[in-house]
């Protein structure tokens, strides 16, 4: 590559690389957790569906969204420059490639080593006599009663086959007229998916083919096949909507006739069914993918959670922070914690029912306090933070909840807990047409003695127990006047009418987060050419925007040695002499989702920390309302930077990421024991809660 471009030319694109091909980089790396033999058996089984999962959304969102820009003929925007065309190509290829490995993972080893563990997934030619009579008893009474045919002729057109829906699709013959008829029967979405039979399991769309002719009496079933249509199911509110709520129910609705994107189909499908169903859809032979296996393994999400603990990760059960340990006997105060010294939380390791949810059911509870104001993006099935809120308006409390109701695919719930809140007597924000609200934010007011004192939490990741506890992600408890003044005045501007206010501490998105962070990279970079020695690292979920790329290969082209920790998607090109040289790539993938963003600037002896809701992406940076804050008590900021340096040497759970754009797995040194970043935050984690106990 150094051979080709100028370093300094750092607009080429061929220093760039594309979102979509990156992020099928990290669904590879997802796939290498389920591939790997010392993964527990019920978590390859996770990891596997996980992906099938990722790629569903990737098809629903992102193909969706190349497709239309080709259609469309409109031009590359990213930073990489692929053609439209080319993008949609490769990605085709690429998810062949990846598919296939999938089904070889779940046939030749998981399948296989989970019989051997006496969970048997297996077919209707494979039942012994007992257990194929019990499955015909079983389709007749469990079955058949919800299934309903539906055939293409005179005054019948092809059936709406609804996304990420399983179906048989049949050719019916009539012996009397030879007359033939295409027809589509679904697999019930509300029957198990793995069906149980005496101890094994069938796929339940097995389970129907042997019978399907009870549908059709008379007809004969010439042919069949198994297929799965995925639907466009992205939208765009307008900026003029008056009723923001109005309009994302009514794109809901659109959502589920959204056109079809990809079609699976079974490898025994008859090529005239095949054609027949594609050319319904619409769709071509590059948005066709042949599954020679189950298709659709999210279903293996019934396998992972069996109770069998001995095919798993041990269990990990988040534990208190010790500043937020009661002594024995007493009830902890936070908010004279909070006081005490600013109080940094990593979850999963530190609970998030003891820390975040504390924080606000002591807040409910608290006769001084005057205002709660929260940021509600998703929430959960069942979140006690949303029904302290209801509570806290029943109380009295000025009670402020912004929803976000166009989080994607948590619409119709958030639209839910809205409602609710805002029956409740909450003051509800449904969020801005424009502009997503991302940031994660927690604002308690409060009356101590003849002065009002605020406090807030500022994190990285949602207000939601269940992902708490599987995702990782920080955040800071503080009554620093400063920052809490920050926030204030960004909830009153979102629920007000008002010009964006300048703030103190915090960096605020789309106005202030691009420009903040760049500022941070200059200011590293002219240092350290000034002969002050800086150091960058940076830990997010993607790196794809083009402003902030360009300005770390400036940093690296002075000599600024950078680490940068990314989920995903990343578009920068690490170790091309004389542009990125001094940049190092990786990406950690485990049993826990690696969701926080933190941000480290170093300049000689003083560093400064940063942790927020933004990815380095056009989407968060111009599109959204989020939020970072600043670092700055020592303490915090030096567990931040533990942190990050725990997770740099990883050597267990790490990839790194070459000049020529492909990943390999970090080994530990020859007779090394290997480094997991997880699993050394959960030691640290126990043994710091110990050493208070002593």
């Amino acid at each position: 590559m150094s051979d080709v471009i100028s370093p300094i030319d750092l607009a080429d694109p061929r220093l760039y690389r594309n979102r979509e091909l990156s992020w099928l980089d990290f669904n590879e790396r997802v796939l290498a957790l389920a591939a790997d033999d010392a993964t527990p058996l019920l978590e390859r089984c996770k990891f596997l569906a996980i992906f099938a999962s990722n790629l569903d959304e990737f098809f629903m969102v992102r193909v969706a969204a190349a497709q239309d820009a080709f259609e469309q003929e409109r031009p590359p925007s990213s930073p990489d420059q692929l053609p439209r065309g080319e993008v949609l190509e490769r990605v085709s290829q690429t998810v062949r490639e990846l598919v296939a490995r999938q089904a070889s993972i779940w046939h030749d080893e998981v399948r296989p080593a989970l019989a051997h563990e006496g969970i048997v997934v297996t077919d209707m030619a494979h039942l012994d006599p007992g257990r194929a009579h019990l499955a015909d008893e079983v389709f007749h009474r469990q079955v058949l009663p919800v299934l309903t045919p539906l055939a293409v002729g005179p005054g019948l057109p092809f059936p709406y086959i609804s996304g990420l829906s399983l179906n048989l699709g049949l050719r019916v013959r009539d012996p009397a007229t030879d007359e033939s008829r295409f027809a589509r029967v679904k697999v019930p979405p509300g029957l198990p998916r793995l069906f149980p039979l005496d101890g094994v399991y069938v796929p339940v769309e097995d389970l129907m083919r042997p019978h399907i002719g009870r549908l059709f009496p008379g007809m004969e079933i010439a042919s069949a096949m198994t297929f799965r249509v995925t639907r466009d199911a992205d939208f765009d509110i307008s900026e003029d909507a008056d009723d923001l709520l109005g309009a994302v129910e009514d794109q809901l609705r659109r959502r589920r006739f959204g056109h079809a994107v990809r079609l699976e189909a079974h490898q025994d499908s008859p090529s005239d069914l095949l054609g027949e169903v594609r050319e319904a859809l619409e769709l071509t032979e590059r948005d066709t993918y042949i599954v020679p296996d189950l298709i659709d393994l999210t279903c293996l999400w019934s396998l992972a959670t069996l109770d069998r603990p001995d095919l798993r990760d041990p269990r990990w059960r988040p534990l208190t922070h010790p500043r937020l340990v009661p002594e024995p006997g007493e009830k902890l105060d936070m908010f004279a914690e909070i006081r005490a010294g600013d109080v940094l939380v990593h979850h999963p390791y530190d609970d998030f029912q003891t820390s975040v949810e504390q924080f606000v059911l002591d807040a409910v509870d608290d006769p001084k306090v005057l205002a709660i104001k929260q940021t509600v993006y998703r929430a959960g099935a069942d979140s006690p933070l949303v029904a302290a809120l209801v509570r806290a308006a029943d109380r009295g409390i000025q009670t402020v909840c912004l929803v976000e109701v166009k989080a994607r695919f948590d619409e119709e719930r958030n639209i839910e807990w809205a409602r609710n809140l805002e029956r409740a007597g909450v003051h509800v924000i449904y969020g801005i047409p424009r502009l997503k609200c991302h940031a994660k934010l927690c604002l308690v007011v409060r009356r101590e003695g003849d002065m009002v004192r605020r406090y807030c939490h500022v994190g990285t990741g949602n207000y939601n127990a269940a992902t708490a506890g599987l995702y990782t992600d920080v955040g800071l408890f503080t009554c620093d006047d400063a920052l809490t003044e920050d926030v204030s005045d960004l909830f009153n501007h979102i629920t007000g009418f008002g010009r964006q206010p300048s703030y103190r501490q915090l960096l605020v998105a789309p106005q202030h987060i691009r420009k903040g962070l760049l500022a941070e990279i200059e200011r590293v970079t002219q240092a350290h050419r000034d002969g002050t020695p800086g150091r960058i690292v940076m830990k997010m979920n993607a790196l794809i925007d083009g402003p902030i790329m360009k300005a770390l290969y400036q940093a690296s082209q002075a000599g600024v040695p950078i680490d940068l920790v990314v989920r995903s998607i990343v578009g920068i090109t690490p170790g091309v002499p004389g542009i990125s040289e001094n940049i190092r790539v990786r990406s950690v993938v485990g049993r826990f989702l690696e969701h926080s963003r933190i941000f480290s600037f170093r300049s000689g002896d003083h560093t400064r920390v940063w942790i927020g809701s933004a990815d380095m992406m056009v989407r968060n940076l111009d599109h959204r309302i989020e939020a970072i804050t600043p670092v700055d008590d020592p303490d915090c900021a030096r567990d931040l930077e533990l942190i990050l340096a725990t997770m740099l040497a990883d050597t267990a759970l790490a990839w790194s990421l070459g000049s020529d754009g492909r990943w390999t797995k970090v080994e530990p040194p020859p007779g090394t024991p290997g480094l997991s970043c997880q699993e050394e935050f959960m030691q640290r984690a126990t043994e710091r809660l110990a050493a208070i106990d002593v």
